[in-house]
């Protein structure tokens, strides 16, 4: 200190100081009620607006009386300046937070708007704060009077050891990122992989995707190889869908009939079973011969990719009442089977001990044998070898 402070410099420091902490107090009350306000509002801008200024400006009001009053002490030059840096970077710390929560919050609602779905793509969120927070780092640093090209020097080379080391962790990185670039898949669709799993993609983040199955199990699943495989996706380029249900009557059925039928039943589940496409046109199409049947397919619509199970569930009840109703014929599969009597060349004798139960409806030339005993015939010979054995 240039000299040793009076009971006035303390009074006038301690003013500043608490004037700081009564405005931040005042200003973060304010900053609340403003928040109540953008609540009530459509655009979800200013609730982040609000938010980050309810961070910072109380901050700013209290360093500004703690620099206040560190000016009002007599400090000499070296103290003043630390005192000014660790204010400063205070701000830093405390700005590059706040705006590290803004602009996280946007990518945040912009991935959401664009999904349109409750999900999140983290994977944007994650690398958005990391930036800003480096971002922050450096410039504190730099405040701090630490040069940071070294460090920036550093980082390169040591960036290029780390990539080498998490090859499997970037390439999932970059796959994560070009699969939602591309808009093959998004938080909210519905996709099958060629290996068999299949759900709803929950999440997708720096290293894997979640997908929740119907079960409510979640299969995670790396993004390398989600980028890789075979996938179908139920959502893009429509959410709605059509789902073939395999239907047979008899030979003896109208067709006309039965395809008016149908298409009465199809229109009826469309109007009133929940999921279903109200304005879907009823599709019946004919196209087998079968052994026992006619085989026909019907169309169904469905918004969404669940709904089929309850929609087929009322289709096929309603149907098979209506038929029943309407005297339709469903016949159930049918193989005839025909035994032909063997050309013996002439009549054998049948054992004198005969099963009581044996059918009566024994082909002719058939011989019974009971368990146990050799059917009448030649026997096989067997081969000797050249030693006699």
């Amino acid at each position: 200190m240039n000299r040793t402070p009076t009971v006035d410099d303390l009074v006038l420091a301690g003013t500043a100081l608490a004037a700081g902490l009564l405005a931040g107090f005042l200003l973060r009350m304010l900053l609340r009620w403003l928040g109540g306000h953008a609540e009530r509002t459509r655009w979800g801008g200013d609730d982040l607006l609000v938010d980050a200024l309810r961070t910072v400006v109380p901050w700013v009001a209290i360093t500004g009386g703690a620099a206040v009053g560190a000016a009002v002490l007599p400090f000499n030059g070296t103290v003043r300046r630390h005192i000014s840096q660790s204010l400063t970077v205070l701000l830093i710390v405390v700005v590059t937070l706040a705006a590290a929560r803004v602009i996280t919050g946007l990518v945040r609602a912009v991935t959401q708007s664009r999904s349109a779905v409750a999900g999140s793509a983290t994977i944007f969120v994650n690398i958005t704060r990391v930036v800003v927070l480096a971002i922050g780092f450096l410039v504190g640093l730099q405040t701090l009077g630490i040069s940071i090209a070294p460090l920036l020097t550093a980082l390169g080379v040591g960036g290029l050891a780390v990539a080498l080391a998490l090859q499997d962790t970037l390439a999932n990185l970059f796959a994560g990122v070009h699969i939602l670039a591309s808009k093959t898949v998004q938080p909210g669709d519905y996709i099958r992989l060629s290996s068999g799993e299949e759900g709803y993609v929950e999440d997708i983040n720096w290293r894997q995707t979640a997908i929740r199955q119907l079960s409510n199990n979640l299969v995670i699943i790396p993004n390398g190889r989600l980028a890789g495989t075979n996938m179908t996706n139920y959502t893009r380029p429509e959410q709605q869908l059509t789902v073939l249900v395999q239907v047979g009557v008899g030979y003896d059925a109208d067709l006309e009939h039965v395809e008016e039928v149908t298409s009465e039943v199809v229109a009826e589940v469309m109007a009133e079973i929940t999921g279903a496409v109200p304005d879907h046109e009823p599709a019946v199409r004919f196209h087998t011969f079968g052994d026992s049947r006619i085989g026909f397919t019907v169309v169904l619509g469905v918004g969404e990719f669940s709904d089929q199970y309850r929609i087929q569930h009322e289709f096929i009840k309603r149907l098979h009442r209506r038929y029943r109703a309407e005297g339709i014929h469903i016949p159930a599969p049918t193989q005839r089977v025909e035994l032909h009597r063997a050309a013996t060349g002439g009549s054998a004798e049948l054992p004198a001990d005969l099963p009581a139960d044996l059918p009566a409806d024994l082909p002719e030339g058939a011989i019974p044998v009971q368990r146990g005993e050799r059917a009448p015939g030649p026997r096989p010979r067997r081969h000797r070898e050249p030693d006699g054995r």
